[in-house]
């Protein structure tokens, strides 16, 4: 991270309002509501903006190319939509528009002109009935930015946890969870950790995959097999790690306080801890990207789209985050 604010003439902030029928535009409505230190961008479509102010009954005017709230004025990148939306009732016909947006967030970071890209959620159903081979956030920016190993992180102020692998169904995971992966990924999280954050030698806690990591081999050659050689040919170069780890153990206090980052193998193996942790306030973080790209750590929630009931603490959560990753901190 730098190590000074810099906000006076810089890029934006980007933010993707994510899947129309969901809780991100509002989300988007009510952040400009509040005044933050920093330049603000959104991308997204004018009206969808308009019509959710208007349905919560909060203050929003769309003039050119600018969203302006009692907060203060966004940038507005505008996309538009193919059909009206209708909260909580996603519809496959706005699934480019989607992805549109996250084109036109890309190149806007890509170019400079964005400082950083703040992700709202989006349906992947969707997106994948309506044809598109879409993942996640994660996959997508990586293949555009032709990063062969992204890796996912969550941070909340008491841990991160970084993912071996990321959107996979779980039997999947032993067999993508080869030695090179695994090497790969655990560079790019210590890089980051040094890069982004600003952390000389980070320590780096790794989970087994198996139950008890394996029990000597017992419960499974994962550990045996791809964890401890990898681990032992990366310790060897001065890296700082310690596994592999049984998760079960990993994620007590007393354990994780003593890394920097606990590296789970799987999705469910380490996003339900750092969720419980960070109580609506942590933040997904991509590493490994050429650029800095946040997220909320929550989904659409249509259930309570157009409700008013959507709390944009995530949001404002990953925007800040994005922010001290940008510009830094005093």
């Amino acid at each position: 991270m730098r190590s000074e604010r810099d906000t006076e003439n810089s890029a934006p902030i980007l933010i993707t309002t994510g899947e129309p029928a969901g809780i991100g535009p509002e989300l988007v409505v009510q952040v400009l509501q509040h005044s933050f230190e920093f330049p603000l961008a959104v991308v997204g479509d004018a009206e969808l903006l308009l019509h959710r102010a208007k349905l919560l009954g909060v203050d929003l005017i769309c003039s050119d190319d600018k969203l302006v709230g009692p907060g203060g004025t966004a940038t507005l990148n505008h996309v538009s939509m193919a059909t009206p939306s209708v909260p909580g009732k996603p519809d496959s016909r706005n699934a480019d528009y989607v992805i549109e947006m996250l084109n036109n967030a890309y190149e806007s970071c890509r170019s400079g002109e964005s400082a950083a890209i703040v992700t709202g959620p989006v349906q992947k159903s969707v997106i994948r009935e309506a044809g598109h081979d879409f993942v996640g956030h994660t996959e997508f920016f990586a293949e555009k930015a032709r990063v062969k190993t992204p890796v996912m992180m969550l941070v909340n102020d008491k841990l991160r946890v970084a993912l071996a692998t990321s959107h996979l169904p779980l039997l999947e995971v032993a067999s993508a969870l080869t030695q090179v992966h695994l090497e790969s990924v655990l560079r790019v999280i210590n890089g980051s950790l040094q890069d982004r954050f600003g952390i000389a030698k980070p320590a780096i806690g790794v989970c087994g995959l198996n139950p008890h990591a394996g029990e000597s081999g017992h419960l499974g050659k994962e550990e045996n097999e791809v964890i401890e050689p990898v681990l032992g040919r990366l310790i060897a170069e001065g890296i700082i790690l310690e596994g592999p780890l049984p998760a079960d153990a990993a994620f007590r206090k007393t354990i994780y306080s003593k890394f920097d980052v606990i590296v789970a193998m799987y999705h469910d193996q380490g996003l339900p801890v750092v969720k419980h942790h960070g109580d609506g306030f942590s933040v997904n973080v991509t590493l490994g990207l050429p650029f800095i790209r946040t997220s909320v750590d929550h989904g659409t929630a249509l259930d309570i789209a157009g409700t008013g009931r959507a709390k944009i603490e995530s949001l404002v959560a990953a925007m800040k985050f994005a922010e001290t990753m940008s510009y830094g901190k005093n």
